[in-house]
């Protein structure tokens, strides 16, 4: 009962979901109906919190604190390398779809889409009477230009993986885009939704002019300095104006500095930040000002290792590495519990194809001697790089590592890296690093982006032909069952071949001034997938 009254305090505060706290309640043996009741006083039919269930005001002046932001930063949405790009993506321009809290696809410029039998052909019907912010009209010449800004073969973007399979893009008639795929691809939908596909205007000779800013979303650009700030007025003009974009204008602030960033909050300098400090949640959430929010959700702490390079390339190094850490140990320590343990692949069980039967790796350090001994070795020194710009607490967790891995006879010697230039300049450039990542919002996703062969982001590096395969075949396959199967044996790979290693899954834990309203929060992306500035208000002023 304790627990229960526990997960009843969380819902109450706004800690966790409602979907969370019925999850986590029928893990308790609460039954679905029983846990559905206990609720009905504690939020609304929608799932909101009562705080934040009244219809959104509009007006104010919203400034929000990200722990995000690098000098490097720019516009192109080829190259989002941090959650502060992703954020101005969404909320100076729309995508064609738009994950919901549920997790479900929901219509966004595109009004509908149909697909071929074999889901080879998808053909998406954009919304009538879509302008940009400089009243241009959005044209399917837009969108062709938006998914072509990353192929080619001379592409360098982030998301190429996704585009590969694609054929051509074209339009057809005054609302219709069709995209051909050399294979059937049950997702091709939910890809679109991604923060790498946000609509500009096409230029005259056909490519996508991401460099004006010029969106159609909720709000416009004002001013952007890479690595510090970004401003955002209201659109008057924007098609879902009467239930989104609350906020008459809107600021981005990088406050990378943890400390820094809750001061900032709780002196009213800024109305919400992200990735707050876990070991004083606590504390924060006490104050009569501040709000704490917590989501179960996708995003995992990672350290991958570089398979093209001596000594990573060698399985057997691998695999004493993964059992040369303390995963219990970092999530008491760096998330004080605020997620779970991973199991050195990045499906966690928010997806539906999670495969639940591969047995967790343990920490084990004479398996770990075992597996260097099978490498060849009687020890080993190896360089981790980190800061927390990968992760609040990544150096710390670096330094956990390190007093793990020595009972195995590995000496990790820990660089701390600057935080500023770590994405361009550390990760996937240092044989091996702190990193994080958000989940996708299919399984898919995640594969396709950071495990596929020669992908920009396989940080990594690594290349199984098998597990390429499968990516492949499950993509096209229609029967779920048989998907389920393939997802499986690639989440088996990953684990138990794969450069990465991956020992948490974090809650998304926020914290927002008690002004602020919201309703259900998304979890495929961080802070209510990275879309605030359009779905948040003031409840108060």
């Amino acid at each position: 009962m304790d627990d229960l009254n526990r997960l009843k305090d969380l819902l109450r505060s706004g800690r966790i979901a409602r979907r969370d706290f019925l999850r986590q309640a029928s893990a308790l043996g609460v039954t679905t109906a029983l846990g559905t009741a206990l609720t009905a006083g504690l939020v609304t039919a929608s799932g909101a919190l009562p705080a934040h269930a009244a219809t959104p005001r509009k007006g104010g002046h919203m400034r929000f604190g990200m722990g995000h932001g690098d000098t490097s930063d720019s516009l192109d949405p080829a190259h989002v390398n941090n959650g502060f790009t992703v954020v101005m993506h969404y909320t100076i321009s729309n995508t064609l779809t738009e994950v919901d809290a549920a997790g479900r696809l929901l219509p966004k410029l595109a009004e509908s889409w149909e697909a071929s039998a074999d889901a080879s052909q998808w053909r998406f019907k954009l919304r009538s009477g879509l302008t940009f912010h400089d009243g241009r009209p959005v044209t399917p010449a837009d969108v062709v230009a938006a998914i072509n800004h990353h192929r080619g073969p001379d592409s360098t973007s982030t998301a190429k993986p996704i585009v590969e399979p694609i054929t051509s893009v074209k339009a057809e008639g005054p609302l219709e885009v069709v995209v051909t795929l050399a294979a059937g691809d049950a997702d091709f939908p939910f890809k679109l939704s991604s923060f790498n596909f946000p609509i500009y205007p096409a230029n005259a000779d056909g490519t996508l002019d991401w460099l004006s800013g010029n969106g159609c979303g909720p709000y416009k650009l004002k001013k952007f300095e890479p690595g510090i700030r970004a401003d955002f007025e209201r659109n008057p003009a924007y098609w879902q104006a009467g239930d989104r974009a609350h906020f008459d204008s809107c600021e981005l602030l990088a406050i990378v500095d943890v400390t820094a960033r809750q001061n900032a909050l709780i002196s009213g300098e800024v109305d919400a930040i992200d990735r707050i400090d876990l070991k004083t949640a606590d504390r924060l959430a006490a104050l009569s000002n501040v709000e704490v929010r917590e989501v179960e959700g996708k995003t995992h702490y990672t350290f991958p290792m570089r398979t093209d390079t001596a000594p990573f390339d060698d399985i057997n190094v691998r695999m004493a590495l993964k059992h040369a850490l303390d995963r219990q140990a970092l999530l008491d320590t760096i998330l004080y519990g605020h997620g779970t343990i991973g199991n050195d692949h990045p499906i966690s069980p928010a997806y539906g194809f999670h495969a639940s039967d591969i047995p967790q790796t343990d920490y084990d350090p004479d398996k770990a001697k075992h597996y260097l001994k099978q490498a060849g070795l009687s020890s080993l020194e190896i360089n981790l790089s980190g800061a927390d710009a990968a992760f609040a607490g990544a150096v710390d967790a670096c330094v956990l590592y390190q007093e793990h891995a020595a009972k195995a006879g590995i000496n990790i010697e820990v660089v701390r890296e600057p935080s500023d230039g770590y994405w361009s300049n550390v990760w996937m450039q240092k044989p091996w690093s702190a990193c994080y990542w958000y989940g996708t919002p299919t399984a898919d996703g995640i594969f396709t982006q950071a495990y596929s062969a020669g992908a920009a982001w396989n940080d990594s590096y690594w290349n199984n032909p098998r597990f390429n395969e499968l990516l492949v075949a499950a993509r096209a396959e229609l029967d779920n069952a048989r998907r389920m199967e393939m997802y499986r044996e690639m989440q088996l790979l990953v684990h138990s071949d794969g450069g990465v290693v991956i020992p948490l899954f974090a809650n998304d834990v926020f914290a927002v001034s008690d002004k602020v309203g919201h309703g259900d929060l998304a979890n495929n992306l961080e802070v209510d997938g990275r879309m605030f500035f359009e779905r948040w208000w003031f409840n108060k002023s």
